[in-house]
């Protein structure tokens, strides 16, 4: 692959028409409006993004299915035929082309835009690889599986200006994260003390089998940059649930392919909590982390030395030092959400609820018109959730925007998640230089910064 010219970024294809009229709708907010929608934009056959999706899972399923008014797949890749098959009916009717090589996907002219629900180990690559061929991605989250992955990707972001929209859908859900986000802007919290991720914890499973992957699951390439293992998989004992394996979907369970619940629900709700010290004007990166975690399976200098099961944190609580007194706490253990506390009052917000006095006080003195739009970086809003986060990534890729979850914000706070991590990994507390992105005098910690990729799995840079 070759990198695009500046000339042939310029001449590539608009995502959609644009005119004064629609450029005039677009700026206007369109939360708890009747706006002109960006589905009317897209009305012409010509006007619609063409996109190509890699990893056929549910996730990428349901965001497309989120966002088919807009966009037409062409082009779908997996490395399990069966899925490839299925997805390429639901999401297309069959039309779009299957590949099990997402490369091909990268070389096709007449695709827009890629989107990537792969497992987390086989995000960085695409992405970086998308972006080089001048593609504009809605990447999942979490965009890495270490420190350093991240690093590369925010250098790739700016030296080919692709607009990258990171799958934290909370960031446009309006009614509740944003609204308490423009609650803390407005300064209805005062300076911030605390803010806490409550995140869940992770399962455990039995002895898991090696097993036959068969013979539409390519396992060797669904391992790509990871090391070279045996598939297992074991149907549940009661024949109802899930299975457990290290394959389609438990992949998160195990630290070879993703961060667990650390990085799973972390990369949601560590993200709120990020942004809304942010807004708030504290801007400081972490100092430090200190805490705990249980895992299922023993541990020698950071790796799990059982193979056979499930090996991320069950359970866990770490502390994250900030200048000025302000800490975060990431934990498993009290109503899945995040807690907000500054000097004149409190706020808890999760995806079912926004409460607390700062909330209830809104009845007599309301927010300033447009504060929950700032809050948003003034983009238009369209629908809520999952459907607006969507329709953020498209006009930013046709205006040129900077998406409401870019790849940078999102790196600030997947750093603290990837530390909570390493700090599980090694049982012991760590140091952190925010300036370098270096762990302080832990040269094994510093290593864990980052992970080599398996041969023939490199990122393509060409």
């Amino acid at each position: 692959m070759t990198k695009p010219t500046q000339n042939s970024v310029q001449q590539r294809r608009q995502f959609l028409k644009t005119s004064a009229a629609a450029s005039a709708a677009l700026t206007a907010p369109y939360f708890f409006s009747s706006a002109k929608t960006l589905a009317d934009e897209t009305t012409s056959k010509n006007d619609r993004v063409a996109i190509g999706v890699i990893g056929c899972g549910g996730m990428a399923r349901g965001n497309i299915n989120a966002a088919k008014q807009w966009l037409d797949v062409v082009a779908v890749c997996d490395v399990d035929a069966s899925r490839v098959a299925s997805a390429n009916q639901q999401m297309s009717g069959g039309k779009a082309q299957e590949y099990a090589d997402y490369r091909g996907l990268l070389e096709r002219k007449d695709i827009d835009a890629i989107h990537i629900a792969t497992p987390d180990h086989w995000h960085t690559k695409p992405l970086i690889e998308a972006m080089l061929a001048g593609k504009d991605v809605y990447c999942e989250k979490p965009l890495t599986l270490t420190i350093d992955e991240g690093k590369l990707i925010r250098k790739v972001q700016k030296e080919t200006g692709r607009i990258v929209q990171v799958g934290t859908q909370q960031r446009s859900t309006f009614n509740l994260f944003v609204k308490a986000m423009a609650i803390v802007a407005e300064g209805r919290l005062g300076r911030i003390r605390q803010v806490q991720a409550a995140i869940g914890g992770a399962p455990t499973s039995p002895s898991i089998p090696v097993a036959d992957p068969g013979k539409e699951f390519d396992w060797e390439r669904w391992l790509g940059p990871a090391p070279l293992t045996d598939y297992r998989y074991l149907e549940p004992a009661d024949g109802t649930g899930r299975p457990n394996t290290n394959g389609h979907y438990e992949f998160r369970w195990w630290y070879q392919y993703s961060g667990g619940k650390l990085t799973d629900w972390g990369a949601h709700h560590v993200d709120i909590c990020n942004w809304a010290l942010k807004l708030n004007g504290q801007t400081e990166g972490p100092l430090s982390i200190t805490g705990n975690a249980e895992h299922p399976v023993e541990f020698k200098d950071g790796d799990p030395v059982q193979q056979d099961r499930y090996n991320t944190a069950t359970r866990f609580k770490f502390t994250v030092a900030y200048p000025g007194d302000t800490e975060m706490i990431i934990r498993n253990d009290t109503d899945n959400g995040v807690l907000i506390t500054g000097d004149k009052g409190k706020i808890f917000v999760n995806r079912g609820k926004l409460v607390g006095k700062p909330v209830e006080d809104l009845a007599d003195n309301p927010l300033p018109e447009g504060a929950i739009a700032k809050a948003y970086k003034n983009l238009p809003m369209e629908g809520n959730g999952r459907s607006a986060h969507w329709a953020n990534f498209l006009y930013c890729a046709r205006e040129r925007k900077e998406p409401i979850s870019d790849v940078h914000s999102h790196m600030q706070m997947l750093n603290v998640c990837h530390l909570a991590g390493i700090s599980a990994r090694l049982g012991r507390d760590l140091n952190w230089d925010n300036a370098s992105e270096q762990i302080v005098g832990d040269d094994q910690a510093n290593r864990m910064l980052v992970r080599p990729y398996r041969s023939g799995y490199e990122i393509e840079m060409g």
